[in-house]
């Protein structure tokens, strides 16, 4: 009867456990989802478009749990993207995005944001790195002009 009685305990420690760190994986793939819309919004250079992602990732960044991400990097993510969906330029964006990005790196480095490869893709002449949920370039710096210039730096599982 003890053994049953822990086993069960275990069990529903388990599941727990089981939910708690799929509420945690949700609450960061959306955000990653969300930084993928404005790096895709630079790359095709659609500032007003940009400007709506980067809402949307706020407000993402917003419902993200303290005890995930820490209160002082949210704040972070938060202000850079504020400062992109503020921005009416989309130089401005892309100036700000190279911050983003680099946190958003760091922040992929630590939790698992895809079921998918996360590619760490990088630009010589913005001397900038972006996150990318393919191999294919498509620049956020420099969008339509300099699409494809860039290259995957490296693969994150």
């Amino acid at each position: 009867m003890k053994k049953y009685i822990i086993t069960a305990a275990l069990s529903i420690f388990s599941i727990g456990l089981f939910s708690a760190q799929s509420k945690k994986d949700a609450q960061i793939s959306k955000l990653y989802q969300n930084y993928i819309a404005i790096k895709s919004a630079l790359s095709s250079d659609d500032a007003d478009k940009t400007s709506k992602a980067a809402t949307e990732f706020i407000k993402t960044a917003s419902t993200v749990d303290f005890k995930l991400v820490s209160e002082g990097n949210l704040n972070i993510l938060r202000k850079d993207a504020t400062a992109i969906s503020d921005a009416r330029s989309i130089s401005a964006q892309r100036e700000t995005f190279s911050n983003l990005s680099e946190n958003m790196i760091a922040l992929t480095k630590e939790f698992k944001l895809s079921e998918n490869p996360v590619y760490v893709q990088y630009c010589p002449m913005a001397d900038s790195n972006w996150l990318s949920d393919e191999k294919q370039i498509a620049n956020p710096y420099y969008g339509k002009s300099m699409l494809t210039c860039g290259n995957v730096k490296s693969e994150i599982k």
